[in-house]
């Protein structure tokens, strides 16, 4: 579905993706992990077209996107969360996923004045799909509260629920667990989990928590020094000598000397 190929993003002195490929499968709940400063996050804003890499591609349903805008891939069903919540925090959350949807005639005034009643059944159908949404990620007790005022967990499932408002084919999570109560996290990948299978999204996230990912992932794809160390099962990774290097600075071979 996704293949990135030889991307290479360089900050000043610095290579923060060095020569990375990895190809994502339509379908598939695939995990990014990798100790910080990796190049995680800067390949996610690479794909999610934040950054315009400095060599490489990025290919999409067999079709070249590097360099696409944010806006364009949203048209084309690619969505990116971040680490942070982007909530509209003065909007209840109700209203955070109606206004999600892309060219609304009632963004434009004019449609406002000649065409009420198409604003008007435009907005009764954003509503109803909110409320699906709502339901489907058991936010009903908060629907009618700002969003500025959810705890940190709300928040992410709010911002699944924002991607779940424009259907799409794939999502990009930015440590979706983290500063998450782990109640609330099995609500998370309980919900990732329903999306994949009943509606059929691809996922692909960066994420610490390994109990999480080995839950969610296969495969997993292990970044270290701006490029691809290995990839595999989460117990294959999890037992990889170069990855507990990478992760910990000393392999089982080192630690029996």
């Amino acid at each position: 579905m996704l293949e990135i190929r030889h991307i290479h993003k360089r900050f000043g002195g610095i290579h923060a993706v060095e020569d990375a490929s990895l190809t994502i499968a339509q379908g598939s709940i695939t995990g990014l992990i990798g100790p910080n400063g990796a190049g995680k996050t800067t390949l996610f804003n690479v794909i999610a077209g934040l950054y315009t890499p400095d060599s490489g591609s990025v290919v999409f349903e067999g079709k070249d996107i590097t360099g696409k805008k944010p806006h364009e891939l949203f048209e084309r069903g690619i969505l990116r969360t971040f680490q942070i919540a982007h909530e509209f925090s003065s909007l209840s959350v109700r209203e955070n996923l109606m206004v999600v949807p892309a060219a609304q005639s009632g963004e434009r005034l004019l449609e406002t004045w000649i065409r009420p009643s198409k604003v008007r059944l435009e907005e009764a159908q954003n509503r109803e799909r909110a409320e699906e949404v709502i339901d489907f990620l058991q936010l009903d007790a908060v629907a009618d509260e700002l969003a500025g005022n959810l705890s940190g967990g709300q928040k992410k499932l709010l911002e699944l629920g924002r991607t779940m408002m424009a259907d799409p084919k794939i999502v990009f999570l930015d440590e979706v667990g983290a500063g998450v109560n782990r109640t609330l996290l099995r609500t998370i990948g309980d919900s990732i989990i329903r999306l994949n299978q009943e509606r059929g999204y691809t996922f692909c996230m960066i994420e610490h928590d390994m109990d999480f990912i080995g839950r969610l992932c296969d495969p997993v794809i292990v970044m270290a020094s701006g490029g691809v160390l290995a990839t595999g099962t989460p117990e294959e990774v999890m037992n990889n000598e170069a990855v507990i290097e990478a992760y910990l600075g000393t392999g089982r071979k080192h630690q029996r000397h």
